[in-house]
C-alpha cells in the first residue's frame, strides 16, 4: 500500500514515493539512472546520457508553443545516506520508507532523500502532465552532487540547448535563490619533530566540546565558536605561561563543517599543574561568557592522562600554534549585492596528526565572487607558508554571482506574488549549488533556484513540509505557463 497516495499534488507525490524505492547513494547512481531512462522510454520521451552518467530527458512543446524558448529543469539524482546508529539499513539495496508525521514527510530512521528526490519527482510530473501549456522542456538530472559535484563538473557544452534554467534543489519555501558561493579547499601539511618528554611532568588532556558546529556555508555567520581556534587560543598562552608541551592535537572533522570539538594531550611541569588547572577553569568561564548567546553548551575541560613518551619540540609547537592562531576563520566580507548575505568566508575545519612527523590542517574558502575566493585562499596560504607548511589546493568550484536584474527572477517573483499574495525573499546562498558550474559551461544561462521547505537535510532528521510541496508545484507550473 502506498503511504503518500492521499497527498496533493499527485502525481508528484507518487513519483517521489517511486523514487524512494530506488537506491541512489552518491557515486552509485546506476539504479536511479536506469529508472529514469525506463520512465522516459515508457512515456515516449527522448532521453540522453553523457559520459559521466548525467541524464537529459526532453519533452516537446505543447501545440502552438513550438517557438517558445526551451526551459531547463534541473535536479540531482544522488542522496546523502545517513541513518541512526540503531537502524539496520543498507542504502545500496534497501528502499527508503516514507512516513507522514503531521505536516511533514520523513523517513524511518534514515535520510529521506527529498534532497533532491522531490526535484526529480517534479520533473517527472512535468514530463507526463497533459494540462500545462509550455514550450520545449529539457530535464537535466546530474550525478554525484552531494560528494563532489562531479556531474556538473563533467557537463559538456552542447548537451543542453535551453537558455533558461530552473534549479529545483532549494530548501526554503518563499525564498528564491539567484546566487551561491564558489569554494576551494586549502590544505597545509606541517612537518614537525618530537623529542623525549622532560622529566617531572604531569600528563593532561585538554578538551573543548559542546559546540554547535554547523555547515561552513550556511552557519558561518551565526557567531558560533570554532573548537580548534578556542583550544589554540588557550594553548598559545599556556605554553608561554606554564611551560606546557604538546604531544597531540586533534580537532574538527569534515572540511565543510565548523569544528565542534578539539583536544590536545599535553604535559606540564609538576610544579605548575595546579596553576594550569586553575587557568583552564578561568579560561572556560571567559569563553562561556563570550559565547553565552550562541554556544550555551560550550565547555573547556581537562582530565589527567598518562605522561606521553614524546612531545613536540618547542620550535615545532611554536610553528603549529602560530599557524593555527594566525589562520583566519569566519566571515571575511559581507555582500554588497545582497543585503545581509555573506560574500566571502574561510573555515578552519580540522587539524589531524598524519603520523609523528606530519600534521594536516584542512581549511575551506567560499565566495560568490571568484577573485575573492582565491584571495581568501591565498590569505590562508600565506599563513601556512610563514609557518613552513607545504600547501595544496583542491580544484575548487565556481560561484554564481547574483544578478538582481535576471529575467527569470522577475518571472519567479511575479508568479509567486500573484499566486500567494506575498513577496518572496530573493537571496544568495553561501553554500555551493551546481548553478555556478553550469554558468561556467553555458555563460548565457539565466537561472533561478526554487524548492519546498526541507529541514534536517543530510541527517536522519530530514523531513519535507507537505503544504510547501503543493506551493512549490503550483509555482513551477505557473512559471512554465508564464514563460510560454
Amino acid at each position: 500500500m502506498r503511504k503518500l497516495e492521499n497527498l496533493s499534488p499527485q502525481p508528484l507525490w507518487k513519483y517521489f514515493e517511486d523514487i524512494c524505492q530506488v537506491p541512489r547513494p552518491s557515486k552509485k547512481e546506476e539504479k536511479i539512472r536506469a529508472f529514469l531512462l525506463e520512465f522516459a522510454a515508457k512515456n515516449g520521451l527522448e532521453a540522453l546520457t553523457d559520459e559521466i552518467g548525467n541524464v537529459l530527458i526532453r519533452k516537446p512543446a505543447t501545440p502552438g508553443k513550438e517557438n517558445v524558448p526551451t526551459v531547463i529543469l534541473q535536479s540531482h539524482m544522488d542522496m546523502v545516506c545517513e541513518k541512526n546508529s540503531d537502524k539496520v539499513f543498507n542504502f545500496d539495496t534497501d528502499a527508503i520508507v516514507p512516513i507522514i508525521d503531521g505536516d511533514w514527510v520523513k523517513a524511518d530512521g534514515t535520510t529521506l532523500g527529498s534532497d533532491d528526490g522531490i526535484g526529480i519527482a517534479a520533473q517527472m510530473a512535468v514530463l507526463t502532465t497533459t494540462d500545462i501549456a509550455h514550450g520545449p522542456i529539457e530535464c537535466l538530472v546530474t550525478v554525484d552532487e552531494e560528494t563532489g559535484l562531479s556531474g556538473a563538473f563533467a557537463l559538456q557544452p552542447g548537451f543542453l540547448t535551453g537558455k533558461v534554467l530552473i534549479n529545483l534543489d532549494s530548501e526554503d519555501d518563499g525564498e528564491l535563490f539567484i546566487g551561491c558561493a564558489g569554494g576551494i579547499d586549502t590544505l597545509g601539511t606541517l612537518t614537525v619533530e618530537k623529542e623525549k618528554t622532560p622529566g617531572k611532568s604531569f600528563g593532561m588532556k585538554i578538551m573543548v566540546k559542546g559546540l554547535m558546529g554547523g555547515h561552513s556555508g550556511d552557519d558561518i555567520h551565526k557567531g558560533r565558536g570554532n573548537a580548534v581556534k578556542i583550544l589554540t587560543r588557550f594553548l598559545w598562552k599556556a605554553v608561554r605561561q606554564f611551560g606546557v608541551r604538546i604531544a597531540e592535537f586533534d580537532g574538527g572533522n569534515l572540511r565543510n563543517a565548523i569544528a565542534r570539538e578539539a583536544w590536545a594531550t599535553v604535559i606540564v611541569p609538576n610544579v605548575q599543574k595546579e596553576q594550569l588547572v586553575a587557568e583552564i577553569n578561568m579560561f572556560s568561564a571567559d569563553v562561556e561568557f563570550e559565547y553565552e548567546r550562541t554556544e550555551p553548551n560550550l565547555v573547556v575541560d581537562q582530565s589527567s592522562v598518562a605522561v606521553p613518551s614524546k612531545v613536540l619540540t618547542q620550535a615545532s609547537q611554536e610553528r603549529l600554534l602560530n599557524l593555527l592562531y594566525g589562520c583566519p576563520h569566519g566571515v571575511l566580507e559581507m555582500s554588497t549585492r545582497m543585503k545581509d548575505m555573506v560574500e566571502t568566508s574561510t573555515n578552519l575545519a580540522s587539524v589531524k596528526f598524519v603520523d609523528d612527523t606530519q600534521i594536516l590542517i584542512t581549511t575551506s574558502q567560499r565566495s560568490e565572487i571568484e577573485s575573492r575566493k582565491y584571495f581568501a585562499s591565498e590569505m590562508v596560504r600565506s599563513v601556512f607558508e610563514l609557518a613552513g607548511a607545504e600547501v595544496k589546493n583542491s580544484d575548487g568550484y565556481p560561484g554564481w554571482t547574483p544578478n538582481p536584474g535576471s529575467p527569470i527572477l522577475k518571472v519567479a517573483v511575479d508568479s509567486y506574488e500573484r499566486l500567494f499574495n506575498d513577496k518572496p525573499i530573493v537571496r544568495s546562498i553561501h553554500a555551493g549549488l551546481e548553478c555556478g558550474l553550469f554558468l561556467q559551461k553555458y555563460p548565457g544561462l539565466d537561472m533561478v533556484s526554487i524548492g519546498p521547505t526541507i529541514r534536517g537535510a543530510h541527517s536522519p532528521d530530514e523531513r519535507i513540509n507537505i503544504h510547501t510541496v503543493e506551493r512549490f508545484w503550483n509555482h513551477l507550473v505557473d512559471m512554465l505557463e508564464t514563460l510560454s
